[in-house]
């Protein structure tokens, strides 16, 4: 047991490594396939796969349970779709640092502690930060799509809470993986950037959706079982400097010293909201 507890943190790392880098590579198929096209690629795959895997026990879903996993697979297939919208516009790590002020915002929402107030002022400070108030390099409708996409994700927190009480995790995942299939393949389709696929595109499209979804999932899977909920969160908040270096090393994305502050203030914001708060179930995210 000594030796696994030894392996969560890297495990951890490891899939945020997977997620942004996933997201790194779906970057550069966006010339190609754009965000749509990308979007029902990586799900569609994903979802495909995960089936194949888990098979989860559709037949036995009650009506209640169909119903959270539409809202589920909604909320998944939007987030994502956003979020692609939103990098296709902006680097990576500024995407990936807004957004997480969606989950953020839901920790301090859920949160009554005086000291929350200091953590929320310190998140602003970093949009402020990022805003490009005026008129500067950072596209205003890329901020706008990645917001979004943040709000959906805290949705999908809330409602993956939900649904887990009711079914075991992995049928959820999988059965809310494909829904989302289901909603963004008309995106993908009337796009028209499905057109351009061919043998070596769905093979990188299959690296997006292993990398971004059936590798973290299972990694940070290994690390619930292993540390507590507070130290994975508290992990967790180093999402958005891993975006950045991501798009630093992979795309690059070079950001300007402001930025990085602006990045850092939101990692310090959900720490500090992370350690302050009462323990609670963490839900990863599926991008």
């Amino acid at each position: 047991m000594k030796n696994k507890k030894n392996w969560a943190v890297p495990a951890v790392l490891l899939s945020m490594l997977s997620v942004q880098g996933g997201a790194s590579i779906a970057k550069y198929l966006f010339p190609i396939l754009g965000p749509a096209g990308t979007g029902t690629l990586r799900i569609g795959l994903a979802g495909i796969l995960l089936a194949a895997v888990n098979r989860p026990q559709v037949h036995k879903f009650t009506r209640a349970n169909w119903l959270f996993a539409l809202a589920y697979g909604v909320s998944i297939c939007f987030m994502n779709l956003l979020f692609y919208y939103g990098i296709r516009r902006i680097p990576l790590g500024l995407g990936v640092t807004v957004e997480f002020i969606g989950p953020l915002g839901l920790a301090l929402l859920t949160s009554r502690k005086a000291s929350d107030f200091l953590w929320a002022l310190l998140a602003g400070a970093g949009i402020v930060l990022i805003v490009p108030w005026r008129g500067g390099s950072v596209d205003p409708v890329g901020l706008l799509f990645v917001f979004l996409a943040g709000l959906l994700w805290a949705a999908y927190i809330v409602i993956g809470g939900k649904i887990t009480a009711r079914m075991k995790s992995s049928d959820a995942v999988t059965t809310g993986m494909c829904i989302a299939f289901l909603f963004i393949l008309p995106f993908g389709i009337f796009s028209g950037d499905l057109d351009a696929l061919d043998l070596k595109l769905l093979l990188i499209g299959l690296g997006v959706g292993v990398f971004s979804n059936a590798l973290p999932f299972s990694l940070d899977l290994f690390a619930l079982k292993q540390v507590p909920a507070k130290t994975f969160s508290v992990l967790q908040s180093l999402q958005p400097a891993f975006g950045a270096l991501s798009g630093l090393v992979f795309l690059g994305e070079i950001l300007s010293v402001r930025q990085w502050i602006a990045i850092l203030c939101v990692i310090l914001a959900s720490t500090g909201a992370t350690m302050c708060s009462a323990p609670r179930k963490i839900t990863s995210q599926p991008e």
